[in-house]
């Protein structure tokens, strides 16, 4: 009930705020009801100033250009999971026309588990959510609750800049492919089912969700 109670405010405040329609990127899925697993990820270390990552995905390449000086906590995580893999075989599994394509789900929920339970620090608003811009999706209001979903942006939205979303990075190559992902599902997928069930869930009930194939930096 407590999740439930959560999303509903920050959904409230999201419709007051702006589009009066759509959530705000929210990362409020619970882990899985399973035990510990018994590997901690591993300890995060400064990235590069700049990087790019190459998200081979279902749909074609899309390049990222990650600036650290953006958001330092932010890009510090994307740099460890993306290292880690953690993005391989990740489903964009909300996919909103002229607002925001979002994924970061593991698809094993223990691996899940153990990555949403490390949550990173808050960084200030440095850019704007303009259109191709990447950011960490959080519980609006709550403080240091990034951990792994991203969303990219498909049309400027500034109001999440007073909402307290920094950017990380931005769409260099392939922003038509971000375009092109499936969007047939909407918002219909539940985070609460990904995170107890993980790819399971979303083959069966949403065989047509584009992916990410492999996630790596590139030069």
């Amino acid at each position: 009930m407590k999740r439930i109670h959560i999303l509903t405010t920050a959904a409230m405040v999201f419709l007051a705020a702006c589009d009066r329609s759509t959530p705000a990127p929210a990362d409020t899925a619970t882990p899985a009801p399973t035990p510990p697993p018994p590997a901690a990820p591993a300890p995060v270390v400064a990235a590069p100033a700049q990087f790019k990552v190459r998200f081979e995905t279902s749909r074609g390449p899309i390049v990222v250009l990650a600036h650290r000086d953006w958001s330092p906590n932010g890009v510090d995580r994307l740099y460890q999971l993306v290292e880690q893999g953690y993005y391989d075989d990740a489903r964009f599994f909300r996919v909103v026309p002229e607002f925001i394509v979002q994924f970061g789900m593991h698809a094993d929920p223990a691996t899940n588990t153990r990555w949403t339970a490390q949550k990173v620090m808050d960084d200030p608003v440095k850019e704007s959510n303009r259109r191709g811009m990447v950011t960490f999706a959080m519980i609006q209001g709550t403080p240091n609750s990034r951990t792994t979903q991203l969303f990219i942006n498909l049309r400027d939205n500034a109001m999440l800049d007073q909402m307290g979303f920094p950017p990380i990075g931005e769409v260099v190559e392939g922003m038509s492919v971000v375009d092109a992902l499936h969007s047939g599902y909407g918002e219909t997928p539940q985070q609460g089912l990904i995170a107890a069930e993980g790819n399971a869930y979303l083959k069966r009930q949403f065989p047509k969700l584009d992916f990410v194939r492999t996630a790596k930096v590139v030069k």
